[in-house]
This record gives structure tokens, C-alpha cells and sequence, in this order.
């Protein structure tokens, strides 16, 4: 291709060629130039193998130099500070190492963006006095600290910070909320101290300090902020704050796994274009309030572990983009209202350890989007109502409609914090309490225990052959398992334990062969428990309770006790 013919020979320009090694690069058929490589199906040049020879970079006028995600390792050599013309660089996400200062940047007068993130055993100076002025600057995942660096209040310019799970654990200077252009600062994941001052009057349009140990009142943003976040650090008292200032940009707040007290104000009118609200883990207390139905545009609303009271309120129905309601933990009451059924968007509804009373409505059924559906610990007094076919998602073993990682720990553009806990969730997995992690995302979760449920299981329980942990345990459920749980192929975990089913464990349910978890112990059970590798891996205790069941790993069944072979001769 000429395009490509004209690329190789635009790079090779920029080699100094002294023995004339590369002379066969005049010729049009690439595939016959010396240190190239094709293709034996496409004709492409898809290898330069130029290492053996004696060629010298000639890179005086290169402005940007882009090495990242490879796996460098070694110190960054100086040279790097001779281009003098160098206007990007990026180092990022390779294993480099040694002490970076001013030395490798003696001429980088023009740089304007300088990115050597995650390369963790780099060491930056803290302070020095750098040639160029900065645009942008991302040492996220290098060891900066322990001091914050001094060197970027020389940065004038400097629109985009990004010191993130850089080891800093000194307080936040002053100097750094006054800088005039900074728009985005990300500086989570360290130990950074210190209070925020009022910011309503900088640039700062991006704020990511989650996980170090700020403390004091939430800070007053620009109105035209647009994302906020402040997950787990010591931040105390109202948020009433936040509403001083109509913000119509505002998209994610997060400020979960704080200090924070007080009512919830009743003042969401302020924040109508508000994408994702985390108000988890603090102390909260009073009604949810309703003008949360002005949140028009709101996809994922956390509450979980506050000290919440009252009922749902009815407004929330309005938020039709709502896709993950979790107020699980709080103290709510009265029923699950039927108007839930019309969240049609919903994935994840946790309802989770309330005071929550009456039925599982069957309007519920309507989630057909749902994938985990956590009404546990609550005193809801019903059967279980036998519509789960409708839930296409649950039913379906692709992953492509798996929910949105964004929903749980997103991942925002300036952010560069990883696979961190966000906290946002608590469920049973595998018979313990765990949190949501990264891979909540990948989930599919019914738990329903820990209730006073009656009946038996529902037929169309069947259906949900993409279902992953199904907890129906601590309830008053009868009956027997249904035989075609087997159809549930995909199961993790399964616990039915503490119930009053009888009869035999269904065959079939040695066919789910991705089983890691199994608790059918306090139960009505009788039989032998079928033969296959899966269950027999499981300790006793699986089926402890009554003594109605046998078979490994239990005591052998009668009939499978050998009776004493005859002496020959014997009548």
C-alpha cells in the first residue's frame, strides 16, 4: 500500500542511515527491504527488525513521544532532555524506575503534558524547578511521596492534576485550591489531610480525592462543577451546603463512606442533571425525601447503611432512568410499593436489612431488566409469587447485558484509581456478608432470605438459567425443591437452608457443575443425596439437620450397606 510505503519512509527520514544500510527502501516492493517484514496472507509489513543494525535516531524535532503500555524497565535516560522541540510525553504503564528530576528535562521547554503514571517503583522529586509549564501532569501510581510535591506550584499553566496511589501522605498546601487554571485534580488513594476551603470561586470542574483523610464540612464547588467525589475520607455534618448553588452540571456526587449526619435536604431541584448520587455509609437520618423525583436524569441512586426512615418515597417513580436503587441497611418501613414494577430501566434493586412488611408484590415480575433483586432481611409474610420467566436478563447466559460497571466503580476520565473498593453494596455471597467489588458488575443475585416467606419454591424459578446465587434460606418455605433446579446452570451458590422442605434433593441438581457453594442443612430432607462429583464435594454439614438424608459425604444409606457374604456351604 502507498501509505504505508510512505510511512516506513518517512520514519526511516528520521534515521541516520551513515553506511547506507536501508538503500534497498528506494525500491516500491516493501516486503524486499532489509529489516522488513510482511505478512505471508495480507502482503502488510507487519515487523521492523532494525535492532541488529548500526542506525542512530535523529529526533531533534520530535514534539511528541508516546512509549506506554509496553514493558520498559531501566531508569529514563537523560537524553529524553534533549528534545528540545518535545511537546508530549507519555511514559505510562511500564515498569521504569530510579529518580526523575529536573535533570532529565534540561531543554523540555515547550512540554506541555507530561504523563509517567503507574510505573511504581519511579521516584519524582519533589522539589525542583522545572523549564517547561504544564498543561496536564499525571504521576498516578509512581512514588511521589511522602511529601506533596512542590514543584507543581511552579505550574501556571497547569489545567489537569493527577497525583493518584502516589504514596503522599502530607496535608493538602494551601497553594493548591488557589491554582487559577486547574480544572481537574484527582489526588485519591493516598493519606492526604487537611480541611477544603470554599471553592465556589475556582475553576475546578473535576474533584477526585476519595480515600485519604480529609475532614471537616463538604466544601462549596463551582456551580459548574461536574463531578464530585469524595468516597472515604472524614468529611463531618450537613451537606445542606451543596444546595446553595443551583449546579446544572453537576453529573456524578459522591460522597459515600464518610461522617456525614444529619436529614438528606429536601432540595434535589438544585441538581437536576444529576447522572449518579452516592450518599452511602454515613449517618443520615429522617425520610428519604421526595424531591428526589425531580432527579429526571438519574440512572444509580446508593443510600445503603444509613439510618433512614419511613417508606420509599412515591415521587421516586418519576425517575424513569433509574437502573440501581440501593437503600439496603436503613431502617424503612411500610411495603414494597407496586409502582417498583414500572421502573422498567432497573438492574439492581436492594432492599435489603429494613423493617420492611407485607408481600413480595407481584408487580415485581415487571424488572424484566432485573439482575440482582435483594429483599432480604426484612419481615415481608408471603408466597413467593410465580412470575420469574419474566425476567429476560436472569434467563439469558450471555454476558452482553450485564450491568454497568459505571454503576458501582466507575471509572471517570481523569481518574486513575483501579479495581478500588467503592463500597457501594453489601449482600450474602457464598453464605457470608461480602461488599461489591469490581466484578459486582458481573453479578446475578436473588436473595430473598431472612424473611417470613411461605409456599413453595415457584416453578418458574427454572427459567433463570443465567442466575448465579439464589438465596431463599431462614424462611418458612415447604414443599419440595423443584425438580428442574438443575436448569440452572450457571449457579454459584445456592442456599435453602433453615427452611421446612421435605422430600428428596432433586437428581438434576448434580448437573450444575459451576456450584462452589451449597447449604440445604435445617431442613425436611430424605433420601440419599445423588451421585455426582459436584455434591459429594461438599463438607457434611451441607446437609446437617435432620437425619433423614445418607450418602457421601453423609453416613452410606441403608440399602447400601453390604450385609456379610455366606460361608460356602451355609443354607
Amino acid at each position: 500500500m502507498e501509505s504505508e510505503r510512505e510511512a516506513l519512509r518517512s520514519f526511516k527520514s528520521g534515521l541516520v542511515d551513515e553506511h547506507g544500510i536501508l538503500s534497498s527502501w528506494r525500491s516500491d516492493e516493501c516486503c524486499e527491504w532489509d529489516g522488513a517484514e510482511c505478512s505471508n496472507t495480507t502482503g502488510h509489513v507487519i515487523t521492523l527488525q532494525l535492532s541488529y543494525l548500526p542506525l542512530r535516531g535523529n529526533l531533534i524535532n520530535l514534539r511528541s513521544l508516546d512509549l506506554s503500555y509496553n514493558q520498559l524497565n531501566g531508569s529514563v535516560p537523560l537524553s529524553i532532555g534533549q528534545l528540545s522541540e518535545l511537546e508530549d510525553l507519555d511514559l505510562s504503564h511500564n515498569f521504569l524506575e530510579g529518580l526523575v528530576s529536573e535533570s532529565h528535562f534540561i531543554k523540555l521547554d515547550k512540554l506541555k503534558t507530561l504523563d509517567l503514571s503507574f510505573n511504581s517503583f519511579l521516584h519524582i522529586a519533589i522539589d525542583w524547578s522545572p523549564p517547561f509549564q504544564l498543561s496536564r501532569v499525571s504521576l498516578a501510581g509512581c512514588n511521589v511521596g511522602p511529601y506533596f510535591p512542590k514543584w507543581i506550584r511552579t505550574q501556571t499553566n497547569l489545567s489537569s492534576l493527577d497525583l493518584s496511589d502516589a504514596d503522599i501522605t502530607d496535608e493538602a498546601p494551601k497553594w493548591l485550591w488557589s491554582m487559577s487554571t486547574l480544572e481537574q485534580v484527582v489526588i485519591a488513594g493516598n493519606q492526604i489531610s487537611g480541611t477544603i476551603p470554599n471553592l465556589s470561586s475556582t475553576s475546578i470542574l473535576y474533584m477526585d480525592l476519595c480515600f485519604n483523610q480529609f475532614s471537616g464540612p463538604i466544601p462549596l464547588f463551582p456551580a459548574n462543577a461536574s463531578n464530585i467525589l469524595l468516597i472515604g475520607n472524614m468529611f463531618s455534618g450537613s451537606i445542606s451546603s451543596i444546595f446553595e448553588t443551583r449546579h446544572d452540571h453537576l453529573r456524578v456526587l459522591v460522597l459515600s463512606n464518610n461522617q456525614l449526619s444529619g436529614e438528606v435536604p429536601n432540595r434535589w431541584e438544585k441538581l437536576p442533571n444529576l447522572y449518579s448520587l452516592n450518599l452511602a455509609y454515613n449517618n443520615f437520618s429522617g425520610e428519604i425525601p421526595s424531591s428526589f423525583g425531580n432527579l429526571l436524569n438519574v440512572v444509580a441512586l446508593h443510600m445503603h447503611g444509613n439510618n433512614l426512615s419511613s417508606e420509599l418515597p412515591y415521587n421516586l417513580k418519576l425517575c424513569q432512568e433509574l437502573r440501581l436503587i440501593d437503600v439496603g441497611g436503613n431502617k424503612l418501613t411500610g411495603e414494597i410499593p407496586t409502582w417498583i414494577g414500572q421502573m422498567h430501566n432497573m438492574q439492581f434493586l436492594n432492599l435489603r436489612g429494613n423493617k420492611l412488611h407485607g408481600s413480595i408484590p407481584p408487580e415485581v415480575c415487571h424488572l424484566t431488566n432485573i439482575q440482582v433483586l435483594d429483599l432480604s432481611i426484612n419481615n415481608l409474610f408471603s408466597i413467593i409469587p410465580d412470575c420469574f420467566n419474566n425476567f429476560t436478563v436472569l434467563a439469558s447466559k450471555k454476558t452482553t447485558n450485564y450491568l454497568d460497571p459505571f454503576l458501582f466503580a466507575p471509572t471517570y476520565p481523569y481518574s486513575t484509581i483501579v479495581n478500588k473498593h467503592y463500597g457501594y453494596s453489601s449482600f450474602q455471597w457464598k453464605g457470608k456478608e461480602s461488599e461489591c467489588e469490581e466484578n459486582l458488575n458481573l453479578l446475578k443475585l436473588i436473595d430473598f432470605s431472612s424473611n417470613r416467606l411461605i409456599g413453595n419454591i415457584p416453578k418458574s424459578f427454572s427459567y433463570m438459567k443465567g442466575l448465579k446465587s439464589l438465596n431463599l434460606s431462614r424462611n418458612s418455605l415447604t414443599g419440595y425443591i423443584i425438580p428442574d433446579i438443575g436448569k440452572l446452570e450457571m449457579l454459584d451458590s445456592l442456599d435453602l437452608s433453615h427452611n421446612q422442605f421435605s422430600g428428596q434433593i432433586p437428581t438434576s441438581l448434580a448437573e450444575i457443575y459451576s456450584l462452589g457453594f451449597l447449604d440445604l442443612s435445617n431442613n425436611n430432607l430424605s433420601g440419599k443425596i445423588p451421585t455426582g462429583t459436584q455434591l459429594q464435594s461438599f463438607k457434611a454439614s451441607t446437609y446437617a439437620g435432620k437425619d433423614g438424608l445418607c450418602g457421601d459425604p453423609l453416613p452410606k444409606c441403608p440399602e447400601d450397606i453390604l450385609k456379610p457374604s455366606p460361608i460356602w456351604g451355609e443354607t
